[in-house]
């Protein structure tokens, strides 16, 4: 009953987030920093009290589909808490939220087998850790680039409307992006570096097609980044470009999860 209590909590916080911040895109109501980060951080504090009486269980943590979703969407609500203190990123709490209300929900209804990682596994838990928050970092700017890509659309059909009044500038949005980019990849990298060092083989049967699809999608924002720099890519390229590098990374992060876990249990 005290874990059922808790994701109410959590899911009431992130339904009030998520609201508030509609209504204050809308205009409807005004809304300060405080306030917001003040709804962030209890939505944050219940969601984190869930992963400790899910995700970490005795001597290790539960990483099966459902339960390493909780523990991202966390993260991901924690980077994006972060940022807002200092950049104007209110517009994604539309999306972060949303995104971990449903793996709260997720987590309770569906139950997989678990996937246990033994704390003490220290140079496989920096690989995790790193790996967990570069992919935090690569959605929150997948849903910026959604964002970006529809202003880019508007804005070319001279179309005036609630969206292009409430984002910033379109030139705040593309730095951003590649803000989010940069940071993604940095990690990224960390992660494959830490991955070939203390993982036996990355080519593995079961680790195979994540090795594949993260080293493509590393080439695909490294291509990103590239093409920024040499050729001025912006706009509606530099959403496409990101959302396919968060799409590989996708792949690379859930697939195996999804059919060992979903399909074949």
């Amino acid at each position: 009953m005290g874990t059922l209590i808790i994701a109410v909590t959590a899911l009431f916080l992130y339904s009030v987030g998520t609201a508030l911040q509609a209504l204050h895109f809308r205009g409807k109501v005004e809304t300060s920093l405080a306030i917001t980060t003040l709804i962030g951080i209890l939505a944050l504090t219940g969601h984190g009290l869930l992963i400790a009486q899910t995700v970490y269980l005795d001597g290790g943590f539960d990483l099966s589909f459902f339960k390493s979703s909780v523990l991202i969407s966390w993260l991901i609500v924690f980077l994006l808490l972060g940022l807002n203190l200092t950049k104007p990123v209110g517009s994604l709490f539309l999306g972060a939220y949303p995104i971990a209300a449903g793996t709260i929900v997720m987590a309770l209804i569906v139950h997989t087998e678990s996937r246990l990682v033994s704390e003490q596994s220290y140079g496989m838990l920096s690989h995790i850790a790193l790996s967990v928050t570069a992919y935090s970092l690569f959605t929150l700017a997948a849903i910026q680039a959604v964002l970006l890509y529809v202003q880019n659309r508007q804005l070319k059909h001279n179309y005036n409307s609630r969206l292009i009044r409430n984002l910033p500038p379109l030139q705040t949005m593309e730095s951003l992006l590649f803000e989010m980019v940069w940071a993604g990849v940095v990690l990224l990298v960390l992660a494959i570096i830490t991955g070939a060092v203390f993982i036996e083989d990355l080519f593995a049967q079961d680790l195979a097609h994540k090795t594949i699809f993260s080293l493509l999608s590393l080439l695909v924002f490294a291509g990103l980044l590239v093409g920024r720099y040499t050729k001025g890519w912006r706009g509606l390229t530099a959403s496409r470009w990101t959302l396919t590098g968060c799409a590989l990374l996708m792949i690379a992060f859930y697939g195996s999860k999804f059919v060992l876990e979903l399909l074949f249990r």
